[in-house]
């Protein structure tokens, strides 16, 4: 039998022979397992195999360098030459503005809207009112109505018939097919009465003049011309004329003393006037229907029932009496109120949720002051409430909620259910949060959903817990929501983010990187007719920003195109409004601002005063 030794040996035998050099080998197991060694083979043979070696890998190698191009594609034997591209310089700026243009889009939209002022219109044309001079039905994009051109207006309205504008002077401004279906262009019809703000009904026009009196106008030209028209006294009590316009006053009689209106809004066919006291009027504001659906407030009104006197007289809204209300909102057919404690209270159609809570199918209307549980939303969290902004329009209302963090989750009156009062530690954290109801169909609201009727109110996440850094403070700050406009099926919002309007337009006071910039207004909801201004057809369902207004052309030696306006060309970047500042205009100084306007399937952005 072998011994493991002579086994050993004749397993490794055949390793020694596979091997070039075994002198490795040779070391590692020892000299008693040294291999034996191989025969001695003639040098001559060993020469000629190291030439038949050497010459098969020149072969290899030669046919590798042949393939190689083959391989990877190329079918050139010279290496492919590669061609440095450096990038121009860029040219030197005349001067510092134009350095900042160049730098900055933002920059050039703050300085256009200062140098010409005006009105953009897009959306349904089928009433002529965003673009008079056009017979096409729909306008894509902003496009500028030639009559408003370096104007600044103080307030403007638009419906897809007819549209409304208070000019510089406080005169009131008509123009649309539902005013004339002749004489559609824009026309000066109530002069004197230094109108300030307004509003729009279904076929009349609500405006506030400075001194607090309200004046409820026909939308239709010939309505104005026709029935009893107003006396007005002179000053001087000597004479008396007689108003070219058939208009109805609207103010209450029962004011206090020093009380006046200071806000209208309005929806489809009733309109809310709030006091400088904190008290809230309602009224009829249409001609073809009386409000039927509680959005008045006055509990058990209605068109047979209705106080001796005029259809549209005012009504207070005693369910508001404990409240001093700061704000007043108006949709389609409901209404909103905020007072000073930031509670929020709503009456009117409840249809689709609206009013802030559950629908009842049974009774959909809510014809008294309800408050709005705003509390529930945040229910089971250490964060207290407190709304600071309504907002409202078609079938949808939107809440901005200041929701501060105290230490332990305590109830609304401090105690922690347990019969002790625990003190409540601000925890020094805002969270700034917007609320939205009603329908959603069309993404009014805002929410990423398409939902028919609302439940309760959702977040609007594009819209909340939004910060920025404050280098002032050298702090982290919530960007606020500034305001909001809300048409029949699609609204906008502008931040109130950081803004900068100190930039100098021209010398070289500051830096050449020291530019201007607007605040964010974002656009969302239906867009059946491009009332969104993005250039398309489809609806969107969260807010999104838009691209920027026309530019103007750069100038040229003869400035014949300096008033054309141009798109820019693959422009990325986002629209944004100005804020107000006081520029030169026509050689005097104006305050001046830019604001956004969403009405029935139209949309506007203009210069306000």
């Amino acid at each position: 039998m072998a011994s493991p030794m002579m086994l050993a040996r004749t397993a490794l035998r055949p390793q020694a022979r596979r091997m070039i050099n075994s002198t490795q080998w040779t070391r590692s197991l020892g000299r008693r397992f040294r291999p034996e060694p191989e025969p001695q083979q003639d040098k001559s043979n060993l020469a000629l195999r190291i030439l038949t070696g050497v010459l098969a890998g020149g072969l290899v190698a030669g046919a590798a360098m042949a393939a190689y191009p083959m391989l990877t594609g190329g079918n050139k034997k010279e290496p492919m030459k590669v061609e440095l591209i450096f990038q121009e310089p860029r040219k030197r700026s005349i001067s510092a503005e134009e350095s900042r243009e160049q730098l900055s889009p933002q920059h050039v939209q703050v300085k256009h809207s200062w140098e010409h002022p005006g009105v953009y219109a897009w959306g349904s044309n089928v009433g002529k009112v965003v673009a008079p001079d056009s017979n096409e039905l729909v306008i894509k994009t902003p496009r500028r109505i030639a009559y408003f051109d370096d104007q600044v207006l103080r307030d403007l309205k638009l419906d897809s018939n007819f549209g409304a504008a208070i000019d510089e002077k406080g005169n009131l401004v008509q123009w649309g097919v539902g005013f004339d279906k002749d004489h559609y262009k824009p026309t000066v019809t109530l002069k004197g009465k230094d109108l300030v703000k307004l509003d729009v009904s279904r076929d009349r026009i609500i405006g506030l003049a400075s001194n607090g009196e309200v004046y409820s106008i026909p939308v239709a030209a010939a309505d104005q011309r026709a029935g009893q028209k107003e006396t007005t006294a002179s000053p001087s009590s000597l004479w008396s004329s007689q108003a070219p316009v058939n208009y109805r006053p609207l103010t209450p009689k029962n004011l206090r003393w020093g009380e006046k209106i200071v806000d209208v809004r309005s929806g489809l066919e009733h309109c809310l006037m709030l006091t400088s006291n904190g008290r809230v009027f309602s009224a009829a504001a249409s001609s073809e229907d009386f409000p039927s659906k509680g959005q008045l407030g006055v509990p058990g009104l209605t068109w047979t029932n209705r106080p001796a006197g005029p259809y549209d007289q005012p009504h207070e809204v005693t369910g508001l009496s404990g409240s001093k209300i700061k704000e007043i909102a108006a949709g389609d057919y409901h209404s909103l109120a905020l007072d000073t404690e930031g509670r929020v209270y709503a009456f009117g159609d409840n249809s689709f949720g609206q009013l802030g809570f559950e629908n009842d199918t049974e009774h959909p209307y809510v014809d008294s002051p309800r408050p709005v549980p705003i509390n529930k939303l945040y229910h089971g969290t250490n964060l207290r409430p407190k709304v600071t902004y309504i907002a409202a329009g078609g079938p949808n209302s939107f809440f901005t909620v200041d929701a501060r963090a105290f230490q332990g989750q305590l109830g609304g009156d401090g105690s922690s259910g347990q019969g002790q009062i625990v003190p409540a530690k601000d925890l020094g954290r805002v969270n700034v949060e917007t609320w939205a109801c009603g329908e959603g169909i069309h993404g009014t609201l805002g929410n990423g959903k398409w939902t028919h009727v609302s439940v309760c109110p959702t977040k609007v996440k594009a819209l909340s817990n939004l910060f920025e850094f404050d280098e002032a403070t050298n702090q982290v700050v919530p960007i606020r929501l500034s305001r909001m406009s809300v048409g029949g099926n699609h609204a906008c919002a502008v931040m109130d983010n950081f803004t900068c309007v100190d930039s100098p337009l021209n010398g070289n006071v500051k830096s050449d990187t020291d530019t201007n910039f607007g605040a964010d207004v974002l656009w969302w909801g239906g867009n059946e007719h491009y009332q969104l201004g993005t250039g398309k057809r489809n609806n969107v369902n969260t807010p999104s920003y838009i691209v920027p207004l026309d530019t103007p052309t750069r100038r040229g030696p003869a400035h014949a195109q300096e008033n054309r306006l141009v798109q820019r060309e693959g422009e990325s970047n986002r629209f944004q409004l100005t804020p107000r500042k006081t520029v030169k205009l026509d050689g005097r100084s104006v305050s001046v601002e830019q604001r956004a306007e969403c009405g029935r399937d139209v949309s506007a952005v203009y210069s306000a005063a």
